[in-house]
């Protein structure tokens, strides 16, 4: 009788397989996690949801974990304190943290701010007719879309809108209620909230990229990007390179997929099929398509305008845009 044969892999065979498991798990992620903080109904928890739910995250060899904040603040205080590796931020804030000595870098996340949507009813399709008209503006004083508008309604029809208008400053939900009541007869917002109005009928006036453009800056130009310390990217350059391909992997899903703003449709709170286009729309005009030389010069010379406009309690006491504000080695 012929047995069949029983012999068991040898331990130098065993030991080979153990070690190839081993390389190829610390291949898969030996990135770790990269921890990232979002605002709670913020328009970069959509993207992020969908680098999770396509493993674009795994794929580039890293963990993404996602923590909501209630604000702005609250992001930037737990990102300065560590608890979380990433947020968004525009260049603005680091270069100015740059300047007080906290090395932050940028990489672009969308070129997309605000615009001025207006009351159908009011008669307001352009910048003059703001004039003795009460106009919301998110951010406050020193908002730089608000400064960019100031600046193209000076220069091209002498009207200083500050002073021409009566301007009610708030917050975005406050201002698309109080235009809705009719207490404001146009508002300027950020894009989210104006793409909501615009899907109800409030027409858009201005954008403040078009007005960019006017003053000699790229409507393309990228003010929002993921922000993180100097120190922790240079620990593990490749980390933020494979963030940044997971970005913009995630992005390109979200330009040319309608099915996935579909699966996306709870999380946007979309209240009906013409707010999910428009918001869609929106957010596929910011997406960032290259960020070399010439688009770097190009933020550069929009923060100079906004260093004139807004002087030091803008831009601190930097005039121009701190050397290592943009992350040199993520470029396309």
């Amino acid at each position: 009788m012929v047995r069949a044969s029983s012999r068991r892999p040898g331990l130098g065979t065993v030991l080979v397989g153990c070690l190839l498991l081993f390389a190829w798990s610390a291949a898969a992620g030996d990135l770790g996690t990269i921890r990232a903080g979002v605002l709670r109904f913020g328009t970069v928890s959509w993207e992020l949801d969908v680098v999770k739910h396509h493993r674009l995250d795994a794929k580039e060899g890293f963990t993404l974990e996602v923590t909501a904040f209630a604000s702005n603040d609250a992001a930037n205080v737990a990102f300065l304190g560590d608890a979380v590796d990433v947020i968004v931020e525009d260049w603005l804030w680091v270069s100015r943290q740059r300047a007080e000595g906290v090395l932050v870098s940028f990489i672009p996340y969308s070129s997309n701010v605000g615009f001025v949507v207006a009351r159908p009813d009011r008669g307001i399709r352009a910048l003059p007719d703001l004039s003795g008209k009460t106009l919301g503006v998110a951010g406050g004083a020193l908002d730089k879309s608000w400064l960019i508008l100031q600046a193209l309604a000076l220069r091209d029809h002498g009207l200083d809108l500050a002073k021409a208008a009566k301007i009610v400053y708030g917050a975005p939900p406050l201002l698309s209620e109080k235009l809705k009541q009719g207490e404001l007869d146009a508002a300027l917002v950020y894009w989210h909230f104006g793409a909501r109005l615009e899907a109800q009928g409030y027409p858009k006036v201005v954008g403040v990229a078009e007005a960019q453009e006017a003053l000699g800056v790229p409507a393309s130009t990228p003010q929002l990007g993921y922000i993180f310390k100097e120190s922790w990217a240079k620990a593990a350059p490749e980390r933020i390179a494979a963030f940044a391909r997971a970005s913009r992997a995630a992005k390109a899903i979200m330009k040319t997929s309608d099915a996935e703003w579909e699966r996306l449709r709870p999380l946007t709170r979309a209240e009906d099929d013409a707010t999910l286009r428009m918001l869609r729309d929106r957010y596929r005009e910011g997406i960032v398509e290259r960020w070399g030389d010439a688009e770097r010069q190009a933020a550069a010379k929009l923060y100079a305008i906004l260093a004139e406009l807004g002087g030091e309690a803008l831009v601190g006491k930097s005039k121009t845009l701190v050397d290592g504000t943009f992350w040199p080695l993520v470029r396309y």
